[in-house]
């Protein structure tokens, strides 16, 4: 049974409102979460993902808030996440109304947070956040062609990995490879991968299938592609590359594709679609 590809809209929210910009800068007003989610609702997304993309200490009581209004009007999936650090964090997001938890940051600076939080939770209930940048072009001398999937966080044991992992919104590099910290995870318990391009991030040029395709060749678990989306015509090749689900953000927000439409592309691809 071939599983249906989800469209998936994600509401960066900082202090309570919908923010996008361009590589996580020059951010600019979008509107209300609970508002934007009813409406992606009611056009037929398949599920949500809400980013706290400041999660500052002093903003988390607004970001559950969100959390809790939007789980009362919409009946899709709802997957959260930016600034969890514990597993209190992840369990207040679920009763808040979240699905699934986005883990990042934290997870970098202490993988066995992911363990924790599926033996807690279930992995089903486990996201791992990868903001990923290009360090090295594709064949160039040096770029790791294939990663391990060792029992520790760190370079690829290649030099400078061609994917790396960034943390605080991709401002901070980290040294370490995407595609084996991806498998790492899994390892770990993570139930999916939303796998963000940091440079394609609102640039609207397409996704980076290649990166799709490296974390697609070592976890067994679904993938989320986010980051490029512009045009009908990037999500399918997206699919092809080993994408289980599409996200996208400024597209949706600023009126420019609607998910009516992205799914239409999908089928016209032959791609399942619900």
């Amino acid at each position: 049974m071939t599983v249906a590809v989800r469209v998936i809209p994600c509401l960066d929210v900082d202090a309570g409102r919908v923010v996008k910009g361009v590589n996580f800068t020059d951010l600019r007003d979008a509107g209300d979460p609970v508002e934007m989610a009813k409406l992606y609702d009611a056009e037929g997304a398949d599920e949500l993902t809400f980013l706290d993309i400041t999660a500052s200490s002093g903003n988390r009581e607004t970001t559950y808030d969100v959390v809790r209004r939007t789980a009362e009007q919409v009946f899709i999936p709802l997957t959260v996440g930016g600034g969890v650090r514990t597993v209190d964090d992840v369990d207040r997001l679920l009763r808040a109304g979240a699905d699934k938890v986005g883990i990042n940051t934290a997870a970098v600076a202490r993988p066995e947070l992911v363990r924790e939080c599926a033996l807690r939770f279930g992995s089903q209930c486990i996201v791992l956040s990868v903001d990923a940048r290009r360090t090295r072009a594709p064949g160039s001398p040096g770029s790791p062609d294939s990663v391990g999937t060792s029992d520790s966080v760190g370079t690829s044991g290649h030099g400078t990995p061609r994917f790396e992992v960034t943390t605080h919104g991709g401002r901070t590099g980290t040294g370490i490879d995407a595609v084996a910290w991806a498998a790492r995870a899994v390892k770990l318990g993570a139930g999916e991968i939303l796998l963000n391009s940091m440079d394609a991030d609102g640039t609207r040029d397409g996704y980076d299938l290649e990166m799709i395709a490296a974390v697609r060749a070592v976890v067994d678990v679904p993938v989320i592609a986010s980051g490029g989306a512009g045009r009908l015509a990037d999500f399918a090749p997206a699919v092809a590359a080993g994408a289980d689900a599409v996200l996208a953000a400024s597209v949706f927000h600023f009126g420019d594709l609607r998910i009516g439409a992205v799914k239409d592309a999908l089928r016209a691809a032959a791609v399942p679609v619900r």
